[in-house]
């Protein structure tokens, strides 16, 4: 008859104890990641970015009449012009209605 040897093993509270802690640090870093996509979103400007490019790009060639305004997305554009030192400065500017944030480009034509 084989000797069956007693193999040495963790206890219930060992057990619960591990767990929890890996618990803890998955919820931990799932909260981590989730802050880190959603700012990334929040913050990305490429599409306002592209959309004033073509702006201005309408603007050097004589197809965009000033003062201009339009919605894009969430986006209000304002396009208009001033005086400063003997330039004029086109300024094109976006102002996101939920976040506040605003998104500038100018123009500067030395006359």
């Amino acid at each position: 008859m084989v000797v069956l040897e007693k193999i040495r093993a963790s206890t219930l509270m060992e057990t619960l104890v591990a767990t929890i802690l890996i618990v803890i640090v998955f919820v931990i870093s799932s909260m981590i990641l989730n802050n880190l996509f959603s700012n990334s979103i929040k913050n990305n400007t490429r599409a306002i970015d592209a959309e004033l490019s073509e702006l201005q790009y309408l603007y050097k060639n004589d197809k965009l009449t000033i003062p201009y305004t339009d919605d894009f997305k969430d986006w209000q554009i304002l396009v208009d012009s001033y005086k400063e030192n003997n330039n004029t400065i086109i300024e094109f500017e976006a102002i996101n209605s939920k976040t506040s944030k605003t998104v500038n480009k100018e123009i500067i034509e030395t006359k």
